[in-house]
Parts: structure tokens; C-alpha cells; sequence
């Protein structure tokens, strides 16, 4: 956090100090969370008022950790408080007064329907390995997540990586107000909450607010093989660079292997030259990842060569992505349940299929959410594009997925996850590999991580396990 005194916080809000007749001598200069446990010395406590918690119940025990002062939208006795009228909007013009007093940050934006997170992580590796570098931890993508992100920025910070996500037109505009990107990264338009944005081209129109808020002196990255995203450079004022496998593409990929595991090697070819680019992730769809990352490092000045050093040196750092586990059975695991659409799904079966295995390929897949009227023929579609891959067994879990098994000639649907875990506890055998895939909220990440947990000698099967339980009122809104 930039250092700021209560007084500062207060004005950049417009919020009423309580708590303290000396607000200029309040500092905070640690971290701001919504999470009281988070709190050290030096912290700023934000308290939302959460779906099933309200964050003002968590002060007393923010300040026992160390806060010295908390955002609220009410008066808490005996803490020093700036109350505003809103809390979340409030977050926001902090987290932009943060922006605002570190004129040398770079600002990088990332927009897609799939494949945020990854890009997020790729592109930090690469940029922390020359400067200083704030990104998101796992998928703060939303109108909390980003300004948590933002508020981890210190004087020193070089680069600031943005992953902005949309629920609704107008929201990845409001994110951009706050963190304004002078790079913007948008990498695909897919079906994620088809149900809430009535079209394809309704959820291009809200990714396109990235883009467009480029200014003319900096550079927007867009994905040449999607045409949708293409599309978008018509009146941008910002520079524009095409990326992917596309002959036209500014930069692009040539000359593409995957090796026995999936990893990908190309040429990356880029108007500073050519150079090959070894990759550490599985799966052919980091290859169009890892070109939007080379794309805005160049563009914020790193050397091909400290671009190919960088994207060799990455491995996955947000957990449920293409997270692979070789069992002491001989047994593969691939859990990349942290989320799914249409098109995450069919990339994920693409990746498995390529990988080297001697014995068979399992899919286990649940629900994708939000997809709207067209959730049953969206389903349907990937259990037969996974039918047309020759995968030996799929396992469709949930309500959700029966579609997607029905597609499948010999698949076998399963409740839930406790009915999953024991068809696959007695069925699979070395040598077989299996990937996990589906909406969050569909719980096959937490399948993934009971079966890699098993497969040792003797190994007694592993209880459900359960995410935390929750506390302040700190959903971070992630969003796609």
C-alpha cells in the first residue's frame, strides 16, 4: 500500500471521520483487505456488507490483528472509521487515489470469457522478472477484487497486471475508471454468462470497454483468431496489435509442437524478430495465452530475449488450472475444475487428448452455469466434441451435465461428487489419466483434489473436502 493518512483516505472518498480527533496522524501503510484475518499492523479494514455476513461485525477483531482505521458505511465505537454511504464505491476512489500517486505504474488490463486468470499469471512471471509487478491473487477479477489488487501497489511497484471481468455492460468500464490501462488485453468472447448478457455479441460489446479505454498513446492486444475480438479494433483511438496463429497477426506463432505432456513450443514471431518459446503449461490454447503476454511485455519494454526467458521460466500459479498430479499408482490427475464454459471445456479435452498416456483418458465434467436458454444444447455440444476426441470413459456430474453425457455414447452420469469419487476410486488403474472440469460452483475442484490425494500404497479413500467456511463479507466478485 502507498502510505495515507485517514485524512487522505477521507477526502479521496468523501467520507466523515469518526473514531479520532487527529485523522492526519492515523497512518495506514499495510495492507487493505476485506478480510479481518488478513489484517497486520498498519492495515485499512474495509467492511462490506456481504450476501451472508456484514464485514462491520469483523472491526473489533480487524483491529486485534493490527488495523488501524476501517472503511464502513456506519459508526463502530471506538475505532477509527471513515464512514462513507457506500462501501464498494468507496473502495473504489481509494483504490484510484493509489493509481493516481504512483505516476510511473504501468497499468495492464486483461478481459476474455476464458483463460484471464492464466494470462494474469503468465504475464506477471514474466513481468516481476524484471521489476516489481502487482497482480491478482487467484481470480480478483471484480468491483472488489480489482481495487484489493490495486491497493497492494507500493512506491516501488513498476507494473500493475488487471484481470477485469463482466457480469453486465458498463462493469468492465467502472473497473477501468479505477485502474486505467495504458495495455489492454482482450482475449476471447465465449458463452460465460450467456444467461445474464442475452448474446455473443452483447458480451463482445462489454469486453470491447477495455479497448476503448485505452488512451491514443498506448497499445491494445486483441485476438486476431477471434473475430469477434478482432472486430473490436474498428475506432479504438489506442495503438492496436493483432495476436495469435492467424498469417496477419502482428505477433504471432509459427512452426507449433506439444511434447508427450501437452507443453507447447512454437517460433514466436514479432516485429523485434523471432525467437523459439519453450512453454512449462499443458495445453495448445497457452500458446494464443503466451502471445498476448510476449505482445504487452514488448510493449512495456522487455527484450525478446527476457520475454522468451520469462515465458520458459512460468510455471501455473493460481490453483484448479490445468493442475496435473502424478498418483504413486501410476494414475494422472488434471484438475482444472476452477471454472467452464463452452469453450474452456472443449480446450481442456483438447489438452488431455494430446497428452502421451498408456493407459485411458477419462473426462469427469459437471454443469457450466449461466449459459441461458441455450445451457442444454451448449452441453450437449461438448459432450459430442469430447465424443469425437475417442476419450475412453466420461463421467457427466450433476443435474446439470446430463446433457452432456447423453452425448456421449457409453457415459456414465453420477448425482454428485461423493458418487463420482467412488465409480472413479474403483475403476481407475495406472497408467489412465483423468481431467476434471466445470462451472465453480459444480465442485468437481474439490473432486480433483480428493483423487490426488490418493493412489499410494495401501492409501484408505480420502474424506470430501469442503472449502473454508466463510467469515467477513468478502466475496470478491469474481466475474468473466
Amino acid at each position: 500500500m502507498i502510505p495515507m493518512s485517514l485524512s487522505e483516505i477521507r477526502d479521496l472518498t468523501g467520507g466523515v471521520v469518526h473514531g479520532t480527533d487527529t485523522p492526519e496522524a492515523v497512518l495506514v501503510d499495510a495492507a487493505v483487505t476485506t478480510d479481518s484475518r488478513e489484517c497486520e499492523p498498519g492495515s485499512l479494514y474495509v467492511a462490506r456488507v456481504g450476501e451472508v455476513a456484514d464485514g462491520h461485525d469483523f472491526v473489533a477483531a480487524a483491529v486485534q490483528a493490527g488495523a488501524v482505521a476501517a472503511l464502513t458505511s456506519r459508526v463502530v465505537e471506538g475505532v477509527p472509521c471513515v464512514v462513507v454511504d457506500d462501501v464498494q464505491t468507496a473502495f473504489g476512489q481509494l483504490a484510484r487515489g493509489v493509481v493516481d500517486r504512483a505516476p510511473e505504474l504501468r497499468i495492464v488490463g486483461i478481459t476474455g470469457s476464458s483463460g484471464k486468470t492464466s494470462v494474469k499469471d503468465l504475464l506477471a512471471s514474466v513481468l516481476s522478472s524484471v521489476a516489481e509487478t502487482v497482480a491478482p491473487v487467484n481470480s480478483l477479477n471484480g468491483e472488489i477484487g480489482v481495487p484489493l489488487t490495486v491497493c497492494r501497489v507500493t512506491p516501488t511497484t513498476r507494473f500493475l497486471v488487471a484481470e477485469m471481468g463482466a457480469r453486465g455492460v458498463g462493469h468492465i468500464d467502472y473497473l477501468t475508471r479505477i485502474a486505467p490501462p495504458q495495455v489492454a488485453i482482450v482475449l476471447n468472447v465465449g458463452s460465460a454468462h450467456l444467461g445474464e448478457f442475452g448474446s455473443r455479441e452483447n458480451i463482445a460489446r462489454a469486453k470491447s470497454e477495455l479497448p476503448r479505454a485505452v488512451p491514443a498513446e498506448g497499445l491494445s492486444i486483441l485476438n486476431a483468431d477471434d473475430p469477434l475480438v478482432a472486430a473490436m479494433a474498428s475506432g479504438l483511438r489506442s495503438r492496436v496489435q493483432l495476436v495469435g496463429l492467424a498469417p496477419e497477426a502482428d505477433v504471432r506463432a509459427e512452426d507449433v509442437t506439444l511434447d508427450e505432456r501437452g507443453r507447447a513450443a512454437y517460433v514466436l514471431v514479432c516485429p523485434q524478430g523471432r525467437a523459439r518459446v519453450t512453454l512449462r503449461q499443458s495445453g495448445a490454447h497457452h500458446v494464443g495465452n503466451s502471445l498476448a503476454v510476449a505482445a504487452a511485455a514488448l510493449e512495456l519494454g522487455l527484450s525478446v530475449d527476457q520475454v522468451v526467458a520469462g515465458l520458459g521460466a512460468a510455471e501455473a500459479a493460481s490453483r484448479w488450472r490445468m493442475e496435473i498430479t502424478d498418483r504413486p499408482d501410476g494414475v494422472v490427475v488434471v484438475n482444472d475444475a476452477y471454472n467452464a464454459n463452452p469453450h474452456s471445456m472443449r480446450a481442456a479435452l483438447d489438452a488431455v487428448t494430446a497428452m502421451h498416456v498408456t493407459g485411458e483418458r477419462w473426462a469427469v465434467l459437471g454443469g457450466m452455469l449461466e449459459l441461458g436458454a441455450d445451457s442444454e444444447a451448449e452441453h450437449a455440444s461438448v459432450g459430442a466434441y469430447a465424443a469425437s476426441l475417442g476419450l475412453d470413459h466420461l463421467v457427466a456430474v450433476g443435474e446439470g451435465a446430463r446433457p452432456l453425457g447423453e452425448a456421449f455414447p457409453g457415459a456414465e452420469w453420477v448425482p454428485d461428487t461423493d458418487a463420482a469419487y467412488e465409480l472413479l476410486a474403483t475403476r481407475l488403474r495406472p497408467g489412465d489419466l483423468v481431467v476434471l472440469k466445470s462451472s465453480r460452483d459444480s465442485g468437481l475442484r474439490w473432486l480433483g483434489d480428493r483423487l490426488a490425494a490418493d493412489g499410494g500404497p495401501g492409501e484408505p479413500p480420502s474424506p470430501s473436502p469442503s472449502p473454508s467456511p466463510s467469515r467477513d463479507a468478502d466475496a470478491q466478485a469474481v466475474t468473466r
